[in-house]
């Protein structure tokens, strides 16, 4: 038997028999669902991250993702399985380390590996002969082979250590985090996994077999890679299509809200995707423009993905042109005139801002002369995320704040937003969620859907 052979076996046994312990690195959307499911499995974790205030929540029990419930970080902050830590050394203590770090685009669309690497080469530093590192983070194919495993193993170097042991073993496993949904919880979503070799990806097959009611394993760590942008891409593509049948409709004066309903009655080959005012979170933004990278890395064409791309990230600005429209509808100039936009995040019913298109609605009113401010009842703050951003409290709602605006627009539709108070004080509303279609009647012109 060879070392390598040895050393999967081991490693096997203890997974089985949940002796493990399994380092999480990034403690943020993907991580903390991943942490409580492996916790639950009866696993003993590491949970890191480099931002210490969120080691220091952790240990405390504190809730920093509203989503998820206090109960989550409870159960975390209480268990003697766990612990919750900054310090990298204690990544030595791990058998498994599973990262879900952030895999951003940089100032000109091209992905942003640092946040693996230099997380790979920190879990390189501190593995151990025979430790499996898994990667969650979306990514283009070829990244955990190429990237990442050369992270690991210059980590390895780094810490003194002359040459790379036998039974590094790597695989991919995709996260479907939908921050907010109610329907699946994160173990009942089936688990994608892929390996480097047969023997990581049987070893990554048996860590979440324990903790998820079902796993597939595919061929390898790439087809992992191209399943997770294919779902997202999938996604991007679909509601780009529907962004642009919304622009050909509004000029025809047909409801798109009501065409997307009536062609959800077909019982099959066709499921609804929603217009809006652009695409948020992590994934439906950015995967395309990895696939895209990588795509012309081999010199391959993907016009039809670019496309919807294209589409997709011009919809804020037809928004803002719509809110010019609507307010020259009732003698207002952009300019001068006071905006409330209804919500920050970038979905309903979460504090989530990751790409959110409202970022820009901002930007773009701001540069017009408008004079604009937010709420929403999940995001009190609004911290900057570009150059150009600007740190703002949210408004609190009222029937006198709404109606002291020229213009309210609303981006994202909140469940606990009073909609009809919205409907009842506000001097001109600009949808872009169909969330007002209840009171369109008796608005009527003070409603514009852009």
């Amino acid at each position: 038997m060879t070392p390598s052979n040895t050393l999967s076996k081991g490693l096997t046994a203890s997974l089985m028999d949940r002796s493990a312990t399994i380092a999480v690195v990034g403690m943020g959307y993907v991580g903390i669902p991943l942490a409580e499911a492996l916790l639950d499995a009866g696993f003993r974790l590491v949970l890191f991250d480099i931002d210490e205030q969120k080691a220091i929540d952790l240990n405390e029990g504190l809730c920093y993702l509203e989503h998820l419930g206090q109960g989550v970080f409870d159960k975390l902050q209480q268990s003697e399985r766990c612990q919750a830590s900054a310090d990298e050394s204690d990544l030595a203590k791990a058998d498994v380390h599973i990262l879900c770090v952030p895999t951003p685009l940089g100032e000109h669309r091209e992905p942003d590996l640092s946040y693996v690497i230099s997380s790979a080469r920190m879990v390189g530093r501190n593995r151990r002969a025979g430790s499996l590192a898994v990667l969650e983070s979306t990514t283009f194919p070829g990244t955990t082979r190429r990237e990442f495993a050369q992270a690991l193993e210059a980590g390895w170097v780094e810490s003194g250590r002359d040459a790379v042991l036998a039974g590094l073993f790597i695989a991919y496993s995709p996260e479907r985090e939908d921050p907010g949904r109610k329907s699946h919880t994160t173990k009942a979503i089936p688990k994608l996994v892929g390996g480097i070799d047969e023997e990581s990806g049987a070893l990554a097959l048996a860590l979440y077999q324990a903790a998820f009611e079902e796993v597939v394993e595919v061929s390898s760590a790439e087809v992992a890679e191209s399943a997770k942008l294919l779902e997202n891409i999938f996604r991007a593509v679909n509601i780009a299509l529907v962004n642009e049948m919304k622009v050909v409709l509004d000029e025809l004066d047909v409801d798109i809200f009501e065409v997307v309903r009536a062609a959800a009655t077909k019982p099959f080959g066709y499921m609804p995707f929603w217009p809006g005012p652009g695409l948020g979170g992590h994934c439906i933004p950015i995967d395309p423009f990895y696939m895209t990278w990588r795509a012309k890395e081999v010199g391959a064409s993907v016009r039809f993905i670019e496309l919807a791309g294209l589409v997709n990230t011009a919809m804020p600005e037809r928004v803002v042109s719509r809110v010019g429209l609507a307010l020259n509808g009732i003698g207002l100039a952009v300019r001068g005139s006071r905006v409330l936009i209804l919500g920050l995040a970038y979905k309903a019913n979460v504090g989530d801002t990751r790409e959110s298109p409202t970022f820009e609605l901002f930007e773009r009113l701001i540069k017009l002369g408008a004079d604009v401010d937010y709420s929403d009842p999940h995001v009190p703050e609004m911290v900057p995320v570009r150059k150009s951003s600007r740190r703002q409290q949210g408004v609190e709602l009222s029937d006198a704040v709404i109606a002291s605006y020229d213009c309210v627009l609303v981006a994202t539709a909140h469940d606990c937003v009073a909609w009809e108070k919205v409907a009842e004080h506000a001097k001109l509303v600009v949808d872009t969620r169909d969330v007002m279609r209840p009171w369109r009647e008796e608005m009527g012109g003070r409603l514009f859907t852009a």
